[in-house]
């Protein structure tokens, strides 16, 4: 992949994960190509673009998650999870739902 097609994908997840979190209500401020989400009990989730491994990160206190662009979608090389679907996993265990 071209780092132009990335850098494309890549920032347009990150607007969507940025209006899903604004939707939701949870804090987020964004820094480049970084997103911190701090939930009400201090816990955050980070996700930012990596451009040297063409992936986006996802720190979160379960764990780090990267996801590559494959067949059409974000997935994990580790565990092939999707990353909307990851994060509607992490804000749950925060006690938020996150929609896309």
């Amino acid at each position: 992949m071209e780092d132009s097609e990335f850098n494309q994908l890549a920032d347009a997840a990150l607007a969507r994960i940025e209006t899903a979190i604004d939707d939701c209500g949870v804090d987020c401020n964004r820094s480049g190509n970084l997103l911190e989400v701090e939930f009400d009990n201090g816990s955050k989730i980070i996700i930012n673009r990596h451009d040297i491994n063409k992936e986006i990160w996802v720190a979160a206190k379960s764990g780090a998650f990267h996801y590559a662009w494959q067949d059409g979608a974000w997935h994990s090389r580790r565990d092939n999870s999707e990353l909307y679907a990851r994060l509607q996993e992490l804000f749950a265990a925060q006690g938020e739902t996150i929609r896309f």
